[in-house]
């Protein structure tokens, strides 16, 4: 029986050409890092002038990440490699592509906290996932001058050989954060508690109904939990507006 993967520390690191970005995302993957434990956000992917062409509203923004297959034609690279790859708007930042599970929770994030606040931007995101503000300004920074930032989860008694592979890939301003980050539904949802703290927060009780009974019929057509989750929260943006806080709470008239 294969050896179970557990993620329990998150290292990331900035990194400045997409080439490295690359790099990384192979050597990771050749040292049994599970492709839904790497995570990458960057603005300068190949082809950017597509992607202005293709974020014009915050609805459009919003609606759901796509999926790497889509992206991989546009990108290239190992980027396609990995799950829930999409374009989301981020404040200071603007558009920017992010792969796995970060891709989750910024979409969470971008229906609430991040979206519209004046003073939020990625730092927000960032820090409540237990990174220090100081580390999670730099990161905005360096994302918002076209640099990349890449977060692996690793187990803890792997994270000083992971470092050093980062740091050997010409890695900057790397830092360790004591948890890994948050998933969809370890398979079907049985609850709201089953729902990562970042989706929760920013749904209704109607809502989280909703985005369950969605997520677990696509994971029952597609068996992928990051394609569920991208469904689940279109489900929820179809059925419902935002109130004054950010949750998904006002039922649209007539659905």
């Amino acid at each position: 029986m294969p050896e179970v993967y557990q993620a329990e520390r998150t290292i990331s690191a900035v990194l400045k050409e997409q080439k490295q970005v690359d790099d990384v995302i192979r050597r990771l993957l050749d040292r049994g890092v599970p492709r839904d434990h790497i995570s990458v956000m960057g603005r300068n992917f190949q082809s950017e002038t597509r992607i202005a062409g293709f974020i014009t509203k915050r609805d459009v923004i919003l609606g759901g990440l796509r999926t790497g297959a889509i992206f991989g034609s546009l990108f290239g690279s190992f980027l396609s490699l990995l799950t829930g790859v999409g374009v989301l708007f981020i404040p200071f930042v603007g558009p920017i592509v992010a792969a796995g599970p970060i891709s989750a929770i910024l979409l969470g994030a971008a229906s609430g906290a991040i979206a519209g606040s004046a003073g939020a931007g990625l730092v927000s995101v960032l820090t409540t996932l237990g990174m220090p503000e100081d580390k999670a300004a730099v990161y905005q920074t360096r994302l918002q001058a076209g640099e990349f930032l890449v977060l692996v989860e690793v187990p803890s008694d792997r994270a000083g050989e992971f470092q050093l592979l980062l740091e050997s890939a010409g890695a900057e301003e790397i830092n360790t954060i004591e948890k890994a980050l948050s998933h969809p539904c370890p398979g079907p949802c049985n609850s709201p508690e089953d729902l990562s703290p970042e989706v929760r927060s920013h749904l209704s009780s109607d809502a989280q109904n909703t985005f369950i009974q969605r997520y677990n019929q696509v994971l029952n057509e597609t068996s992928d939990e990051f394609t569920a989750e991208q469904a689940a929260w279109e489900a929820v943006h179809q059925k419902f507006d935002e109130d004054e806080n950010g949750v998904w709470s006002k039922q649209k008239v007539g659905v």
